[in-house]
């Protein structure tokens, strides 16, 4: 079950010279109400003017999978883009933190807060855009943009999605250490990455190779893993901002079918569809999916 066609979540770039970090004091649901946690480190990377917008990856990534479509964003947006707690560069939350989308959106909301950015657009890839999705229900973002995000799976889709996602991690543990030299022929990157991008071998072998380290590395992805996939989303009648679904009609992982039930839990959405893009677009189409997330954080 090795490498062949296992699955990759989104992209990582070797880019952390440039990015910035920022210590955070939170608050985390850990059952005790209001309970104040250390200062939390959270990576991410500013850059751009215009309107805020924070871009957030899935399970497994960096922020890094945003890079592609940086240059078109920032002449129009002040992007920020973040390592989730747990992953990329941002370390583990304290001790005693739940794992779960619900303590995801709280940390960021809560990150949000201690850097001055009152009330955001919000955009996700994955587990990404399902918390983008939970920060509208709180009212914390002033628009929400789901790029094939997580949280419409049927029981048989879960564990389609734990499965393929568990043999990424580990298969990305095995061949991370020569991930360099494995990824440069193209046809690796097509059996390893073709689960999630709709062109595997356009991409760059060094980013599949540091994608690869990103998973294999990824502290909080064990726990995270069976939490969201446990769990689906709900309360989308309680949005009261703007909303864009938008899903790669080659997604492999997140089946394009899911976005008909985002529509049905999210009726007044603007549903897209990312043609030629699979479940992480931003480098099968950098120049679409750029369209999409600023049409979508227009308003």
């Amino acid at each position: 079950m090795l490498a062949i066609s296992l699955p990759i979540d989104d992209l990582a770039a070797l880019y952390n010279d440039i990015c910035q970090i920022v210590e955070v004091r939170i608050q985390v649901g850990s059952g005790k109400p209001g309970l104040e946690c250390r200062p939390v480190q959270l990576n991410h990377h500013r850059v751009g003017s215009g309107e805020p917008l924070v871009l957030m990856h899935g399970i497994g990534s960096r922020w890094q999978i945003w890079e592609p479509v940086m240059p078109r964003l920032v002449t129009e947006r002040d992007v920020i883009a973040i390592d989730l707690p747990g992953f990329g560069a941002s370390p583990m939350p304290p001790p005693g933190t739940p794992p779960g989308v619900q303590s995801l959106t709280q940390l960021v909301g809560e990150f949000l807060e201690e850097i001055g950015v009152d009330r955001p657009h919000a955009a996700g890839n994955s587990l990404g855009g399902w918390i983008s999705l939970e920060l509208a229900k709180q009212g914390r973002v002033r628009s929400a943009t789901g790029l094939s995000p997580a949280g419409f799976h049927n029981d048989r889709e879960r564990i389609f999605q734990r499965t393929s996602l568990s043999l990424t991690r580990r298969g990305s543990r095995l061949i991370a250490p020569r991930a360099d030299l494995l990824m440069r022929p193209p046809a690796a990157r097509a059996l390893f990455a073709g689960q999630y991008f709709a062109h595997p071998t356009r991409i760059p072998p060094d980013v599949i190779a540091a994608n690869i380290r990103a998973v294999a590395a990824a502290p909080w992805l064990e726990e995270t893993l069976p939490a969201i996939t446990e769990e689906r989303f709900s309360g989308g009648e309680q949005i009261q901002v703007p909303v864009t679904i938008a899903w790669g009609d080659h997604d492999r992982l997140l089946l394009p079918r899911q976005a008909r039930r985002a529509q049905r839990a999210i009726p007044f959405a603007r549903m897209v569809t990312l043609r030629g893009c699979g479940h992480v677009p931003t480098y099968d189409d950098p120049e679409q999916v750029a369209r999409v997330l600023l049409e979508g954080s227009g308003t």
